[in-house]
């Protein structure tokens, strides 16, 4: 009989703790948990919201809400999975996603159960097309107009490189956009042996990339480049490079052989 009583006791004991235990495991697990797929987003990107539900509420959707600066900009709701699980992705675009700084994803379900997280956005710099010209420094002497009509980005510089017939264009390209150049031939050109023209050679960071001709006529070659954000470089490789002495230097040595050439034959004529 004591043998009995001792067993019944053990079990008890062992359901007690083993009671205990989970309830408290439950303790530990929250009811409702929400996570993003990453911390911070820019304009455009795609934000994953998931987590898990620990009981699910049967025909009761779950609510996400989106705050900023105290102001609620989106709200959806969805329903769980079976298991408890759940996912919903956002785009985060303009109009409503426009301040730079955090943003509070608020998800609930049920009377009183409600999670948080936050990330940060970075919308877009807006950067308007641009039409401009630049004066480009020629080695030795000179300059010439390069014209020019930008978005996404800002022209820093233009250089010259006579000694690998080069225009290398410096840029600052927050967003993707396009380039497009009035290119006088006088200036850089490319051409083939019998003087039709011949393709220029582009290179944006070093690796080659196509373009677009919209425009040819005696005078220039109008080309359109698209960039991508982060860029920074842009080379034009052609054939022929403005004279490496430059304008003025060259008037200037004309001038300089004609007077000798001049002062020669008062010289000859005075010996004669």
């Amino acid at each position: 009989m004591l043998f009995v009583k001792t067993k019944i006791f053990l079990i008890f004991t062992i359901l007690i703790f083993s009671s205990s235990g989970a309830f408290a495991q439950s303790d530990d697990i929250p009811f409702l948990t929400v996570k993003t797929d990453d911390n911070h987003y820019d304009e455009g990107d795609t934000i994953v919201v998931s987590g898990q539900v620990e009981t699910v509420i049967i025909d009761t959707p779950m609510i996400l809400q989106i705050w900023s600066m105290g102001n609620m900009i989106d709200i959806a709701q969805f329903f769980p999975a079976q298991d408890g699980s759940y996912s919903h992705t956002i785009i985060a675009e303009k109009p409503l996603w426009k301040n730079e700084g955090e943003y509070v994803i608020r998800i609930s379900y049920g009377t009183g159960n409600i999670a948080e997280s936050s990330i940060t956005f970075t919308p877009k710099q807006e950067y308007l097309e641009t039409t401009d010209s630049f004066e480009v420094q020629i080695p030795n002497g000179g300059t010439f107009d390069l014209e020019y009509t930008i978005n996404g980005g800002v022209v820093k510089d233009v250089i010259l490189e006579p000694d690998n017939f080069t225009l290398l264009i410096q840029i600052e390209s927050p967003d993707e956009g396009k380039i497009s150049l009035k290119i006088p031939r006088s200036s850089l050109d490319a051409g083939k042996s019998d003087g039709q023209d011949e393709k220029f050679i582009v290179l944006i960071d070093n690796i080659q990339v196509p373009y677009e001709e919209t425009e040819t006529n005696s005078q220039l070659r109008f080309i359109t480049i698209n960039f991508e954000e982060g860029d920074s470089e842009i080379e034009i490789i052609g054939t022929f490079i403005v004279p490496e002495f430059g304008v003025i230097t060259a008037l200037i040595l004309v001038s300089g052989i004609m007077i000798m050439i001049g002062f020669s034959k008062s010289k000859l004529s005075l010996n004669v």
